[in-house]
């Protein structure tokens, strides 16, 4: 059967044209086979542009292509080998998947240059085949993860893209111009989305876009005034862990921290996680106006005030810039001064520096190098001890935290505090070796560094 036109990845509204930005590896896709098949290629795809990588349209601007194959009768096997063919012919580079891959000795003995063959469902070894082949080049200003690397997604937690592209005109960002303006994924596509990664056994749901509180916005036919309202509700009942990231502050923000206070305390059932990644990027309202960002830093505080009102127990993680161009010591200080008032549980904040193409670029007084290391350094020294002092304050109670890995000496969890790859981490040493990734269990902390807890299972 045919998958509704509204649920394909090709036809559905986050269907978008990319232009690669300078530097940005690329891959290119061959989907073929059934709804099944559309939904994994989606999922591959949502992880790419997620690390960084462009999407090619076409096989001469790809890097290496992916062909998802299909396996099911003979003229589709014929099908998927003829696709195989074709990619070799026009690109060179390929890596195969999908149905038929559970045959790789049937596809490279057509096709010995094949680069990598994996099967039906294989998403890990999927983006470890496209690592090896074209390595992801970060970009702390464009891409969603953080710069410091890549590190392959366990089958317990799932980046969940809901849109496309982003309407603010922030100077130092080039996202408009590269991914175009904000398009959302239809409500039912991308419930579709997570109800399988659910189905197959993804115990934590990490929301991504470029803006996900103006999340549906874009939908000139829409019913609610903010559809992420719902989407987060029928997304916290799925019964996985659902952390939103990238969430601007916009007022409706209000009514989306309610939905996170019934799941502060809760066990492992699942639901909205108590947690706000929300890119703030500075406090002074003269560098904000300087951004292009809207310069209401005092009521910024109100909000956050207002948040933690409706969720005491609240998880606020922001990323910020330090030598924009034009910033003063004072204006510098300032930031300092609103962190200390803020108290964010989680900071994370880099230099800035000249993308191609954004028009920061042109703005006068940019800061010397050093003046901005040594500006970073300090900001991290505060953030270092707020981190420290707010998780020193868990020591005593008890956490549900998910198990990441689990090796010889100790455990890796989370807390519902804590995001894969960015935030700290809790370590079970004693009584961990029955457990597995994906697990959800209840321990009591008993000692706190500057990042990360250790604990006992009770």
């Amino acid at each position: 059967m045919q998958n509704p036109p509204d649920l394909r990845p090709d036809l559905a509204r986050a269907r978008v044209t990319e232009t690669a930005h300078h530097g940005q590896p690329t891959i290119g896709m061959v989907s073929l086979g059934c709804p099944k098949a559309l939904v994994d290629s989606e999922r591959i795809l949502t992880r790419l542009r997620a690390e960084g990588y462009g999407i090619s349209p076409d096989y001469a601007g790809a890097d290496a292509v992916i062909v998802n194959t299909c396996g099911f009768l003979d003229s589709a096997k014929a099908e998927s080998l003829d696709a195989i063919g074709e990619a070799l012919s026009a690109n060179g580079r390929v890596i195969v998947t999908g149905c038929l891959g559970a045959e790789p000795a049937y596809i490279t003995g057509a096709h010995p240059k094949v680069l990598a063959v994996t099967g039906p469902h294989q998403y890990e070894q999927v983006l470890d085949a496209v690592h090896a082949a074209v390595p992801p080049a970060p970009d702390p200003f464009v891409d969603l993860l953080p710069a410091s690397g890549v590190s392959l997604t366990p089958r317990h937690f799932s980046y969940l893209k809901i849109s496309e592209g982003c309407n603010h005109k922030c100077k130092f960002c080039i996202i408009p111009d590269m991914r175009g303006r904000l398009a959302s994924r239809p409500h039912k596509a991308v419930m579709r989305e997570a109800e399988k990664l659910v189905e197959a056994g993804v115990r934590e749901l990490l929301v991504i876009s470029q803006d996900t509180s103006a999340y549906g916005t874009d939908w000139k036919d829409r019913d609610a005034k903010a559809p992420i309202l719902d989407l987060a509700r029928d997304l916290g009942s799925l019964g996985a862990w659902v952390r939103m990231h990238y969430v601007y502050p916009y007022p409706h923000v209000r009514d989306l921290v309610p939905l996170m206070a019934g799941n502060a305390g809760a066990a492992s059932g699942g639901g909205l996680l108590p947690y706000l990644d929300i890119p703030f990027q500075h406090a002074h309202p003269d560098v904000l106006r300087r951004m292009a960002r809207p310069a209401a830093a005092a009521r910024t505080l109100d909000e956050i005030a207002a948040w933690r009102a409706a969720c005491p127990d609240l998880t606020l993680r922001s990323t910020f810039i330090v030598g924009y161009p034009g910033e003063t010591e004072a204006e510098f200080q300032t930031l300092l001064d609103w962190l200390d008032e803020a108290q964010l549980d989680r900071v994370g904040c880099f230099q800035y520096e000249n993308v191609e193409g954004a028009r920061s670029n042109a703005l006068p007084d940019h800061v010397a190098p050093e003046v901005k290391q040594e500006r970073w350094e300090r900001f991290m020294q505060k953030a270092q001890a707020i981190s420290e002092a707010k998780l020193a304050a868990k020591v005593g109670t008890r956490q549900e935290v998910i198990v990441d890995l689990v090796e010889d000496d100790a455990a890796t969890c989370r807390t519902k505090a804590d995001a894969p790859e960015i935030d700290g981490n809790l370590f079970i040493d004693e009584g961990h070796e029955r457990l597995s990734p994906g697990d959800i269990v209840t321990v009591e902390v008993d000692e706190a560094g500057e990042y990360d807890l250790w604990g006992r299972l009770v």
